[in-house]
Order: C-alpha cells, then structure tokens, then sequence
C-alpha cells in the first residue's frame, strides 16, 4: 500500500510539472490592441493569434480586442491594465505605453530615426534589450516588435516643407507630454485628443492636422476630413511591442512560454516586413485621391532637424542619457 501511494505521489508531482497540468489555463487570453485587422497593427495581431492556436493545437486561445475598447477606448490606459492582469496580453504601441514606461520615449523624439535602418539599429540591438527590460520591470513581458509606421503630417492649409509652416496650425497629437512639446516648439498649436475624437475634429475644423502613419491615413480615408495635404517627414516610428502580462505569463509552462515567444517573434517578422513592403503602393493610392504628397530635401529634413534639438535638452533626462547616447550612436552607426 505505501509503495502504491509512493507512486501514486509520484505520478502526481510529474503531471504537474507536465505542459498537459496546465489544464487551469484560461479557456480564452484576452489581447488588445488600437487598431484592427484593417491596418498592419491588427494584421500583427491576428498573425501572432493564428500562429499561437497553429502551433499549441488549440490548447491556447486568444481573442483580439480592438479599438482600445479593454480600457474604454483610452489606449493610454492599456498598459497599466496589462500590469494589473485585467488585460492578459497586447499588441501595443510604445507611444501608448510610455506614461509608464518613460523609456519608450526614446522613439517618439523627433528626427531621431530616419530610415529603417535605424529603427533596426535600436531594436535588434543592446538597445532594444535594454528597453525590454525596463518593460518587464514594470509588470509586462516583452516577447517581440512589431512596427506601426513612420508618422507622416497632413493638414488642410499649406504644404509644409518647412519649420516655419508649422506656426499657428492646431495639430491633433497623441496623449503624450513629449509629442505636446515637439509641436510647441515648432510654433504648431498642438491638441490631445483620442483617435475616436480626432476625425470629427477634422471634419469640423477644429484642428487643421494630424500625424499618422501612411496606412492609417489610407485605411481611415483622412482626406475624405479635408487633409488634402501630406508632408513625408518621418519624424519619428512607432514601433509595436508584442507582450503578456507578467501575472499572466508566469502561468504558462516554459515549453508554452517559448510557444508565446516564438509565435509573437515570427507575428512580428511578417508583419513588419508586410507594413514596409506596402509604403509606395499605398502612397499611390493616396496620391490618386488627391492628396499632394510632399517629400522633403535633405536641407529640408535638415531644418526640421535642427529647430526640434530644445525637445532633446528636455526629454534626454527623463528617458536616460544614457540611453538616448546610445541610441543616437546604434543610429550613427547603422550602415558600418
């Protein structure tokens, strides 16, 4: 009898530490994201839950949330939802997330990245490391980037090309001090507000522009608001970032941990390439509206460059010296 009860034990203590004693999984993992599969943000993350169902043969379900409707359609609150475990996972913005996690800062200063090369030369590198870490730290795990996109400006009065056509405009910006800061200093008239906010705000003129990647202007239709004017300025990235809630991922077994990673890092892969790959088509599509697209010199860019160095010299502490260095030289360096 004891040696049965010896085995029985046994038995039990190998089935839970066995992927199948994760039985309490949750039958279905919530995950959020802003926007839906119209864009590249939600094709990542159909992708990351259709590779997931694929590879665990259905054992691990999720099912996407779009619009921000997990927190009300305040996608600034994602991410502290995420913390607490009342959102099991996301594909979220790092511009949505940076009230919490003031590194993430780092990609919305303006100019700093200027081509792709540069967004890789952050995010594949020590870099990218470093800020996965300060993520993690603060209740969420990282698992792999995805990308949103350049943001591009449009507006309904002029063809910007320069610093000083910025002066007056109301511009709507995202709900970020930084973002505030970048357009005062350009003599715009910056004004927060939602996306869900932001079209009628247009249409009825209340602010003149906006800023956005090229496919959220496509998809949206934002010249239909009267931005018949769109400047290619590639001011700043917003790169995605695949992620679990800490509370939730430690549930996981480590086997279904690497499933999660893996799927995310391929999700990820395709969906950045696929957003990149789709630029020229969709310019065109836009362009053929009606909408003057404008490219800027590089004497231009230059200009842009210099006028927003004062949102440097404010934001560089805040997000780390060290880390802004860092980057600018990952940067620097990205061709060698």
């Amino acid at each position: 009898m004891l040696k049965r009860r010896t085995l029985l034990a046994a038995a039990a203590s190998c089935l839970l530490l066995s992927p199948l004693a994760h039985a309490e999984y949750k039958a279905e993992y919530t995950v959020s994201t802003v926007l839906p599969a119209a864009f590249p943000w939600g094709q990542a993350a159909e992708k990351w839950v259709e590779l997931v169902n694929e590879r665990s043969e259905g054992r691990i379900n999720m099912k996407i949330y779009s619009n921000s409707q997990l927190v009300s359609g305040d996608q600034t609150k994602e991410f502290s939802a995420m913390r607490s475990g009342l959102i099991d996972m996301a594909v979220g913005s790092t511009i949505n997330w940076s009230p919490q996690v003031p590194e993430l800062n780092l990609f919305s200063l303006p100019f700093l990245m200027p081509d792709y090369e540069a967004i890789d030369a952050i995010t594949q590198s020590e870099t990218g490391d470093k800020i996965f870490s300060a993520i993690e730290k603060r209740g969420v795990t990282p698992l792999a980037w995805g990308e949103n996109g350049f943001r591009e400006l449009s507006n309904s009065k002029i063809a910007i090309d320069q610093p000083e056509d910025l002066k007056g405009l109301k511009i709507r910006v995202v709900g970020s001090p930084l973002f505030q800061d970048t357009f005062s200093t350009l003599g715009a008239n910056p004004t927060q507000m939602s996306w869900a906010d932001a079209k009628p705000a247009l249409t009825t003129g209340a602010v003149d522009g906006q800023e956005n990647p090229v496919a959220v202007f496509d998809v949206a239709r934002i010249d239909q608001v009267g931005q018949t004017y769109l400047t290619r300025w590639h001011y700043m990235a917003d790169p995605l970032v695949f992620g679990v809630s800490t509370r939730v991922w430690r549930t996981f077994s480590p086997e279904d941990q690497a499933l999660l990673k893996q799927a995310a890092i391929d999700a990820g892969k395709w969906e950045i390439e696929k957003s990149r790959g789709e630029v020229a088509e969709t310019l065109e599509k836009i362009r053929e509206r009606g909408v003057e697209v404008i490219d800027l010199t590089p004497e231009q860019h230059a200009a842009f460059v210099e006028a927003t160095q004062p949102v440097y010299e404010n934001w560089a502490p805040k997000i780390g010296e060290d880390l802004v260095k860092e980057a600018q030289e990952a940067v620097a360096n990205r061709n060698n």
